[in-house]
């Protein structure tokens, strides 16, 4: 099968690695569209999301929005990508997010980073509910993905020089049959699954990957995967 052009980041893949599985919603591939409001209910239905499955000592508290809207073909959500000039993960894509300060709670940093970040009015989002927490080994975080609901498409604009890029990506852009794959990195049971979606000029990947992959299981009804 040919795949999507991607983006020009350099994946750092360890010496041995293998292709994994079909995407978990390879039954909804190529679907017009995915729709906004049966996701939100499955999310509300599922309460707080479940810690990591395995903690992190000394983990940061980190939190992220993924912030949905609907748009011509279904539930959109926004993403940034990252500037070539910062220190860690240059370049990436992500959710808006990032440490929680001194007495805050997820949603509080979730909406204020938003805020910082892509100049979104936290006013101007309904929190719907959490996806489950995740870990990341590089910044050794404990990340919070909190999902709120927009009224519509925002007109947003990079708030920090963190930001060089907003996409506003369908979900249905996301589960095509030409954008998802599995790499498993590492050998027996120490290895693991890295998910990545290569769309037209981008390649979003990492804990980003993680989470998108958990977001579009509920939006498709394929198995509930934690990340």
């Amino acid at each position: 099968m040919n795949r999507r052009a991607g983006g020009s980041q350099q994946i750092p893949r360890p010496p041995v690695w293998s292709p994994g599985g079909p995407a978990p919603w390879a039954h909804a591939t190529d679907a017009p569209e995915v729709a906004l409001a049966p996701l939100l209910e499955v999310i509300r239905a599922r309460g707080p999301g479940r810690a990591p499955l395995v903690p992190l000592e000394a983990a940061r508290n980190s939190a992220v929005l993924i912030a949905l809207y609907d748009g011509p073909r279904g539930a959109e959500v926004v993403l940034t990508r990252r500037a070539q000039h910062m220190r860690n993960h240059r370049g990436e894509v992500s959710f808006p997010g990032g440490r929680m300060d001194p007495g805050e709670t997820a949603v509080q940093t979730a909406l204020r980073e938003a805020d910082e970040e892509v100049l979104l009015d936290p006013t101007s989002v309904t929190v719907v509910g959490e996806l489950d927490h995740l870990n990341t080994l590089v910044s050794r975080s404990e990340i919070v993905p909190v999902v709120g609901l927009l009224p519509g498409r925002p007109a947003l604009e990079p708030g920090t020089t963190e930001v060089d890029k907003i996409l506003y990506v369908p979900l249905a852009e996301l589960i095509r049959s030409d954008t998802f794959r599995e790499e498993r990195w590492g050998v027996g049971e120490a290895a693991r699954s890295v998910y990545f979606f290569e769309l037209d000029d981008e390649t979003v990947w990492g804990a980003t990957g993680r989470m998108l992959v958990q977001l579009l299981c509920l939006a498709t009804g394929a198995p509930d995967r934690q990340p």
